[in-house]
This record gives C-alpha cells, structure tokens and sequence, in this order.
C-alpha cells in the first residue's frame, strides 16, 4: 500500500498476525531485504515493512529536507496512526537501525523493545561528523552524475561488504538487482538528508533509554561489533550477540541463526497486551 506523509508519499507492506514488528532496512535496500524473515516470522508477529523515503517503490522527493532523519521518524509515527498501530518491537539494520535508534530515542512510549543489526549512534565527535557529511556529500553527487549502475559497482565493492561475496550467487544478483531499482536522486538525498555525518550524535541519550535494547553483529564485521560493545556499555537494559561468520549484512549470511535471535528476543519481550490477546 502506498501512504501519503507530509506530501510524500511512503509504500508500506503489513503481513502476518500477532505483536507487531516494523523493519527498517539499509541504505540501497528496500523491504524485499527481508524477504528470508517473513516466511518465518509472520505466522507469530505482525510485520509492518517500510520502504524508507528514497528506497524501492516510496518517493524520491528533490528537497533533501525530506530525508532528515528526525523527519523521518516524524513520518512513520504518521504511518503507524494510519495504520492504528500505537505500540511496536522496532527492528533496524545499519542506515534503517540508526533511525530506528532515533525513533526510540524521539518516541520511547511508542517502542516495546528495540533491535538493532549492524547500526551505530551516530559519530560523537564535530570534527569527524563534518568530515563525513563532506564525504557524503561527495558520494551523493557521484551518483547523480554516473548513475545507479556505475554507484552500484562501486558500492558492492566496498570493504563493508566484503563477506557478501561469499553468498550464493543467485542471492548476490538478487540483492544487486534490488540495488539497482533505486532512484539515484532517492539515494543521493537520503545520503545528504541522514547519512551518518548529517544526523545528530546520540551517543549521549543512550544512557536515557530504559527499553530492552539487543544488538546483533557479526564476527567478521570489527568497527561494528566494537560500537556495539560501545552501546552497551551506556545501555541500561541491553544485550550484544555476535553471530559467528558473518560480516555487516547478519540477517541475509546467516538468516536461520538471526530469524532464531529474533524469536527468542521477542518471546522474552511479550508485552501484558500481548499475554491478553493470546499470543
């Protein structure tokens, strides 16, 4: 279903029955990245899948005021009242966990409890945030002027994703082909509008947040599984699992142990609702 926001419009997916789940995918991706999860958890929960402004089929405005990240989490608080949807377990890899970790941040009351693949707080220093933003900048302009394709060869390659060589090929062309059905224009603002050196560091609300926090990351995925020892240190209520021969992408190189993660963290997490309703 596509869902007008702030006059943009959103193409959001609800499948499945049971306490709810919205996923929040990475930058390049859309919700076909969760493809391995919904077979497996729609018989249990209810999931509310996203296309994050300027990724798969939502809009690609030409403001990059848009892509803010705050915006953002402004925008799917209105997705979710459309949806009457009040209260979520919140799930977010890299790009979509650090708005995941936002909204959290923004919205406590609206979030049971908190999932967050491959994803940091932001970057803590001024200095390191500026150099960033310029960084970005440059890669937004990039592919603009050469296109998804010539951006998409160059993205694949990049030493973050080094392990998603080692996938089956069909699952490699498969999540080339959806990199590929981007808007360049989407991807250039979302870079400009939340990439990592644009939103606000959150290094320090961490300490504020009481909700049941798990992060996941792989064993061949170093800076992340060291930002996330970082998180929590300074999490009241967390837990850090590493899954073993995995790099950034833990939820596609090894979906059965990360679909099993899920189910025992969400299990843990049933709600007083969820008791009362059956489930």
């Amino acid at each position: 279903m596509r869902i007008e926001v702030n006059q943009v419009y959103y193409h959001v997916k609800v499948v499945g029955q049971g306490p709810t789940l919205m996923l929040l995918h990475g930058f390049t991706g859309s919700m076909e990245n969760w493809e391995p999860l919904i077979q497996a958890l729609s018989p249990f929960y209810q999931l509310v899948l996203v296309d994050i402004l300027g990724h798969g089929q939502s809009d690609s405005p030409s403001d990059p005021n848009h892509y803010e990240i705050e915006q953002i989490c402004d925008d799917l608080i209105q997705i979710l009242t459309e949806l009457k949807l009040d209260k979520i377990h919140l799930l977010g890899y890299s790009m979509g966990g650090r708005l995941a970790l936002t909204f959290a941040i923004k919205y406590p009351d609206r979030v049971f409890s908190l999932i967050l693949e491959s994803a940091s707080p932001g970057i803590d220093s001024k200095e390191e945030r500026e150099e960033r933003r310029i960084k970005d900048r440059i890669l937004a302009d990039f592919i603009e002027e050469k296109g998804i394709e010539a951006f998409v060869d160059y993205w694949e390659n990049i030493p973050l994703f080094s392990t998603q060589k080692q996938l089956p090929l069909d699952l490699q062309q498969r999540i080339r082909s959806n990199r590929l059905k981007n808007n360049p224009l989407g991807l250039a603002n979302s870079l400009r509008g939340m990439g990592t050196g644009q939103q606000p560091s959150w290094w320090e609300h961490l300490l504020q947040l009481e909700l049941p926090v798990l992060i996941i990351t792989g064993d061949m995925d170093e800076k992340f599984c060291r930002i996330g020892q970082q998180m929590v240190n300074r999490l009241r209520d967390s837990k850090h699992i590493i899954v073993e021969h995995a790099g950034h992408t833990v939820h596609l190189e090894q979906p059965a142990q990360y679909i099993n993660i899920l189910k025992n963290h969400l299990a843990l997490h049933k709600t007083k609702e969820d008791y009362y309703n059956g489930y």
